[in-house]
């Protein structure tokens, strides 16, 4: 089996409008200047840690929102996206070394903008669990308080 695989691209189906209350929520965040932080997302333990820690750092640091990946990646003419390519960083919390959102961001701003955490070496824990529900939601929301903890002390503004 090969691990390894060359770039590649992948067709998107083009779309017409944008969603409403997302345009509003990115237009205000280009007023406000927020950083968007960004998240891993799925059924994986390890994409649910993140994105738990991720709504954790944005909620705690006012100069920080939240962002859709999926309006900013695959509706480019979206303000979400214009709210991203605007601003001057991006936070991007992986799940894993896979780094599946981190590497096509990096291709829509500058990677010198993006501060990419992989929460994994943050918490150390799961690597035999897949699903996210194969953990207690108590421990789920524990262990991504923990990972939102050490993020901030390192994004933090100071």
């Amino acid at each position: 089996m090969n691990h390894a695989t060359p770039d590649f691209s992948v067709a998107v189906e083009g779309v017409t409008g944008a969603c409403p209350a997302g345009e509003a929520y990115a237009q205000q965040n280009i007023r406000d200047k927020k950083v968007p932080v960004f998240s891993c997302e799925g059924p994986c333990i390890r994409g649910e840690i993140a994105r738990l820690a991720a709504n954790l750092v944005a909620q705690e640091e006012p100069s920080f929102a939240r962002c859709c990946h999926a309006e900013t990646f695959f509706v480019p003419h979206s303000s979400m996206a214009r709210w991203v390519k605007q601003a001057e960083q991006a936070i991007m919390i992986d799940g894993c070394f896979l780094k599946c959102h981190g590497r096509i961001l990096k291709n829509l701003i500058d990677e010198e903008r993006i501060i990419h955490i992989d929460a994994l070496p943050l918490y150390k824990k799961y690597s035999d669990v897949f699903l996210y529900t194969d953990v207690p939601q108590a421990e789920r929301n524990e262990v991504a308080r923990d990972v939102a903890t050490k993020i901030l002390e390192r994004v933090r503004p100071q």
